[in-house]
């Protein structure tokens, strides 16, 4: 069984879009990580689409300013990207510690 998750904060839709397109870099870069990944097509792919998420992620931080959503409520979006799982898909991005003395390397 699954146990259930926290409910996701209440968000307007703009930082749900927010949220959303924050997770998809991270993923992307998790994909490109050269101490992660085994392959350079999955890395390549990963980066193309960069572009187009980066994009996305400015227009939705540029529709809350134009809105007058000039301040960004860390706490509560914080709490929709641990919900999210952002801190598993965050670490992918880092550099992962180096093995323990007398463990076998790639």
């Amino acid at each position: 069984m699954v146990p259930e998750l926290p409910p996701l904060p209440a968000l307007t839709r703009s930082e749900g879009e927010l949220v959303d397109c924050y997770l998809a870099l991270v993923d992307l870069m998790g994909r490109i990580n050269p101490s992660r990944t085994t392959d350079t097509y999955t890395a390549l792919r990963a980066a193309q689409a960069l572009v187009g998420r980066a994009a996305a992620l400015k227009e939705a931080l540029t529709v809350m300013h134009m809105r007058g959503e000039t301040e960004l409520h860390h706490a509560t979006l914080g709490r929709a990207l641990r919900v999210l799982d952002g801190e598993r898909r965050s670490g992918l991005v880092a550099v992962p510690p180096e093995p323990a003395a007398g463990a076998s390397a790639d």
